[in-house]
């Protein structure tokens, strides 16, 4: 008899031979289809199937670990050595909630973002390689969805944006921000 799900979340079942079963689907699944899971917004929770012990966040750690050595490293080494440190400090338990606060933070600022820049670079020469960086940044951002749904993609066209009062100043600073992105996506690749 199937356990009856009343979170919401998908249940994925690890076994002790490390695969992974979708209870939803009844099928199984790799590290892959969780991370295009998430990356859709889809809630799960991944459990020890013989002791029904909830691993999520260790799953999770692991597609991160497995983005990382594919050449994807989106962490950089001084946040890893911070974060690092940070364990068994006094402050360990308010990280988390920082953390998770500063990417909503970040999710909540991207549509203002992708429209100013948008805007900025509209019928220039700039304009392709504006849009090819607005969706590898995107892509990069899907990896950290906001807790309890789905997120549309903030990079994807939308209505214009309003016109307001400092407009040309947040659209320089907007530039120079990307000029630093660009710099950095140059050194990346």
């Amino acid at each position: 008899m199937k356990k009856q799900n009343t979170t919401g979340s998908v249940i994925i079942k690890k076994y002790a031979n490390r695969r992974l079963y979708n209870t939803e689907t009844s099928s199984y699944i790799t590290l892959d289809h969780l991370a295009a899971m998430t990356r859709e917004g889809r809630d799960f929770k991944v459990v020890d199937a013989k002791t029904d012990e909830d691993i999520t966040h260790s799953v999770l750690t692991q597609i991160i670990m497995d983005e990382e050595s594919r050449g994807q490293a989106m962490l950089p080494v001084s946040f890893l050595r911070q974060l690092i440190s940070m364990y068994g400090d006094s402050m360990q338990a308010m990280v988390p909630g920082y953390l998770e606060d500063s990417m909503n933070s970040f999710r909540r600022n991207q549509e203002e973002f992708r429209s100013a820049v948008a805007g900025a670079f509209a019928q220039t020469p700039f304009a392709e390689m504006a849009k090819r960086n607005l969706e590898m940044l995107g892509a990069a951002a899907s990896a950290f969805p906001p807790v309890g749904g789905a997120v549309p993609n903030p990079f994807a066209p939308a209505a214009p944006a309003t016109t307001t009062a400092s407009k040309d100043d947040e659209i320089a600073a907007l530039k120079a921000e990307l000029a630093q992105l660009q710099s950095k996506v140059d050194r990346l690749g």
